[in-house]
This record gives C-alpha cells, sequence and structure tokens, in this order.
C-alpha cells in the first residue's frame, strides 16, 4: 500500500497530457501489486494465494518497467524514482520470500 501511495503523490506532478499514459499505467500496476496480494490471502488454498502472489509480482515488474520509462522520459527525476525502485525492490524479496516459504509449507 506505501508504494502504492507514494506512486500517486509522484505522478501528481506528471502533465495533464500523461493522465491516459504514464500516470494510469503507475497507478494501476501499483494499485494491482498491493490487491493482488489482498485476492490472493483471501483465497481458500495456499496454491491460489501463490498464484496471485506471482500475479503481484508481475504487476511489480511492469511498475518498475513504467518508472524506469518516465525517468528516461524525464516526466521523474532521480530523486523521486530511486526511493520508489529502492521500495519496489524490497517488496519483490519480500513476494519471493513469501512464495518460497508457502511452496515449502506444502
Amino acid at each position: 500500500m506505501d508504494l502504492a501511495v507514494r506512486c500517486y503523490e509522484t505522478t501528481r506532478s506528471f502533465p495533464r497530457e500523461e493522465a491516459f499514459g504514464l500516470t494510469s499505467q503507475i497507478r494501476r500496476a501499483a494499485a494491482s501489486v498491493a490487491a493482488n496480494i489482498a485476492e490472493g490471502h483471501g483465497r481458500q488454498t495456499t496454491n491460489s494465494f501463490v498464484h496471485f502472489l506471482r500475479v503481484a509480482q508481475g504487476s511489480l515488474k511492469e511498475l518498475e518497467t513504467h518508472i524506469i520509462l518516465s525517468r528516461r522520459v524525464e516526466l521523474m527525476t532521480d530523486t523521486n524514482a530511486q526511493p520508489l525502485l529502492g521500495l519496489s525492490n524490497e517488496i519483490g524479496k519480500m513476494l519471493r520470500s513469501l512464495i518460497r516459504n508457502l511452496e515449502n509449507k506444502q
């Protein structure tokens, strides 16, 4: 959730013509990470949870790509991009660890 909030805050400064471009894509991908974790947690089986955690990983990679692109086209500064990428990296490690632990329980 913190990553999604920070992405929303960061994209507020994007130009208006990006509202349906990178702004929307970044916000959607960031929200999707948290939403898929929550949805998977609410499922009845460990396999379903792991599936949704993997979907969250995919959304996280999509988000990272959009952040890097935003930096390269100068919609975002390094000062804004690096903390988001750092937090994304931490979340990715947590997701991988959780998936590994859940799979080992089975």
